[in-house]
């Protein structure tokens, strides 16, 4: 009640990204308590509960009763707003979801109905129009800062965390969820300066930028009572925008909502340049004030992150405490679900059909090439292929040069994905698992290296595969600890300290544990190939073992005399091709590597005859290198984070430079057809000591 010295007791469903928000805004008032977290991950809740002094965690909202809250805030994906109000309802607790409100107006009217029946308060975080910059621009505007209005521009753009494999979450399930996400956003707020919207055209597509979203670039346009409102979503533009652009028959007003600065160009009397000149410096003068005003605010907290958020969060709670009205009611919640049910619907119906086609049944063929498209597999491809077997070849993207060919079946999608690898090897015979993240973030890596493997073993052993030949990386190997000049043999060390190095080498390493323990306990007919530093024309520009690219220029340990384990793509893609069809027992690991000497500076020698000034080198004493790791670790520590250069990181750039291909030799019959010398001549040209001449 109003004026009564209570404490409104919240409990919060939902654990995630935007949990944060919410606990921030409800720490700073005195009358408010969070007294409990749900989430389905119960070891997330524990840790946001633990690091926010909430004191009661749970994993089902049915669970949050024994906290006794009076409200909830629904902070789970939109398909589950709905069943989660409706039983936070019928527990009498008032409800407020984060935008939007449900994922179709019929779950809003469902929501809304039992909320009257049981009289309690439902709401929607529309935390765009909560926007302190956007009220401002709201309030600018009915003063008559634009005249007029005529239309309103919404442009955002942003970004999502990459898909890390397994189960695909509503972001890359759904076609719509970009507009589910952040074209709420722009309907509410064009009703907001423009009044109610009365009619909606919507387009989408594709780019493939990441081919596991399914369309990143929206375009929308809404007929208003008062004017024409358009909305532009991208997942692609940089640097991100999130702004509004007001056009008026008086004024042209733009909010930024990053940088909370908003600015108005009129119209006034007098010459139209001089004034066109005037008004942007002035408009410039002020950006610069208000943002250094802004800068301020937010180091000294005044200005919190994400305000809009953090707003809704806070007002919410306030109304409970003065007994009013909620800052946004259930019934504009609905109007912006109801306006995007369709444009949502026909963009899922497009998923959908996208992913049927993908899973489109195919033909039996004998052999399987995961990453197709990359040095190793496009070589691997050609040489099956060169031999007259038909192959099928699973894909990240697209691959147009692939279907010319009516000897590939092309299947197209993620190997983190576990219903796609499954697709790819149901009928084959031989699994050449070839494919990998060789780049990118955690998530990256997660997804094409440890997923990949992990879907690809449960694919072989399903469907009763013959051999899977399996590449793996000397990356795996100790190379800390390994004494310079050691052979290396298959029995050497495993890394010791994986997370210590990149996430390639800790990617690698699990997933070929994976591979020998599926091996051990389940039966996977299996061999695991351990490649050197594979070369060949498309990769001119990787830098050699024991360097580090960095900002154009490879910074290399040592004066360059370290020996390299160096090995030609074509002859990698023989070995592979050997190790299908030789008799190996299960779980054999054989090192491919040319035994020919080449040390780091003359292939970095050859590189510059084909390369020149593109490639920059820095020859970096060890001991330099590691005084500058010691410096990156202590601004670490100071930072709290873990940056890319260690010690550790920097020991184990040595190349393991003297492999023994001897297993190899004797169990495949294999040898390099190419060659080491031969093959740094096909990729940097003639030239090359010891390369076979030209012609």
């Amino acid at each position: 009640m109003k004026g009564e010295a209570r404490v409104v007791r919240i409990g919060l469903v939902g654990a995630g990204y935007v949990s944060k928000y919410h606990i921030q805004a409800l720490k700073r008032l005195d009358f408010a308590e969070i007294v409990g977290i749900a989430d389905r991950n119960r070891e997330l809740a524990r840790a946001v509960a633990e690091r926010h002094g909430i004191p009661y965690a749970c994993e089902r909202l049915e669970e949050l009763a024994a906290a006794a809250p009076e409200a909830v805030y629904i902070l789970t994906p939109p398909s589950t707003h709905c069943e989660l109000a409706l039983e936070a309802i019928e527990r009498g607790w008032h409800v407020l979801v984060e935008k939007p409100m449900a994922a179709t107006s019929e779950e809003c009217d469902r929501m809304i109905a039992k909320a009257r029946a049981a009289g309690v308060v439902l709401s929607v975080n529309h935390s765009a129009r909560l926007d302190p910059i956007v009220r401002e621009a709201l309030a600018r505007v009915r003063a008559g800062a634009c005249g007029e209005l005529l239309s309103v521009d919404f442009i955002r753009s942003s970004a999502y965390a990459p898909y890390a494999g397994g189960p695909m979450s509503e972001i890359y399930g759904q076609g719509s969820y970009p507009f589910r996400d952040l074209g709420v956003h722009g309907l509410y707020l064009l009703e907001a300066f423009l009044g109610p919207i009365e009619q909606l055209e919507a387009d989408y597509r594709g780019t493939g930028r990441d081919p596991n979203l399914a369309f990143d670039e929206w375009y929308a346009t809404a007929r208003c009572r008062k004017g024409v409102g358009r909305i532009y979503l991208s997942l692609n533009v940089r640097p991100m925008q999130n702004r509004l652009v007001i056009h008026g028959t008086g004024g042209v007003l733009q909010a930024d909502c990053f940088l909370q600065v908003c600015t108005v160009a009129r119209q006034r009397p007098g010459p139209k340049f001089p004034h066109m000149i005037a008004s942007a410096a002035a408009n410039s003068a002020y950006t610069i004030g208000a943002l250094t005003r802004n800068v301020v605010r937010f180091a000294t907290g005044r200005l919190p992150a994400s305000p809009g958020i953090q707003a809704g969060a806070a007002e919410f709670a306030r109304s409970l405490y003065l007994g009013q009205a909620p800052p946004v009611s259930a019934e504009e919640g609905r109007r912006a679900v109801a306006w995007m049910e369709e444009v949502c619907r026909r963009a899922d119906a497009e998923r959908e059909r996208q992913r049927q086609e993908a899973l489109k049944a195919l033909a039996p063929v004998r052999v399987l090439v995961t990453g197709a498209t990359g040095l190793l597999g496009g070589a691997l491809l050609r040489r099956l292929r060169a031999a007259g077997e038909p192959v099928r070849a699973l894909v990240r993207r697209k691959a147009p040069e692939l279907k010319e060919d009516a000897g590939i079946q092309v299947v197209v999608g993620d190997l983190g994905d576990p219903e796609i690898v499954d697709h790819a090897v149901a009928g084959v015979e031989t699994v050449y698992h070839v494919g990998a993240a060789t780049r990118g973030g955690r998530e990256h890596y997660e997804a094409g290296t440890i997923w990949g493997t992990r879907n690809v073993i449960e694919a072989c052993l399903r469907h009763g595969v013959r051999r899977l030949v399996y590449v793996s990386s000397l990356s795996v190997l100790d190379h800390a600890g390994h004494r310079a000049g050691a052979p290396v043999t298959e029995s050497a060390p495993l890394e010791p300290y994986a997370e210590r190095r990149g996430y390639y080498t800790q990617s690698k390493l699990a997933a070929e544990r994976m591979v020998a323990e599926a091996v051990e306990r389940r039966g996977l007919p299996a061999v695991i190939l351990r490649p050197g530093q594979i070369f060949g024309p498309g990769a001119e520009r990787t830098a050699p073992s024991g360097a580090i690219a960095l900002g154009g220029r490879w910074i290399v340990a040592g004066g360059g005399r370290r020996r390299l384990p160096l090995v030609y793509v074509e002859d990698v893609a023989e070995a592979l091709v050997l190790a299908a069809e030789a008799e190996l027992a299960p779980g054999t690991v054989l090192h491919i590597v040319d035994e020919e000497p080449v040390t780091q500076r003359e292939y970095i020698e050859a590189c510059r005859r084909r390369l020149g000034g593109a490639i920059r080198v820095w020859w970096a004493p060890e001991w330099v290198l590691l005084v500058i790791a010691a410096g990156v670790e202590l601004l670490g520590a100071l930072l709290k984070r873990n940056l890319p250069l260690s010690r550790y990181r920097v020991r184990s750039l040595r190349p393991l430079g003297v492999v023994d291909a001897r297993a190899a030799r004797e169990k495949l019959g294999w040898k390099p057809r190419v060659g080491v010398r031969e093959g740094l001549a096909r990729t940097f040209g003639p030239g090359v000591p010891g390369a076979i001449p030209a012609g």
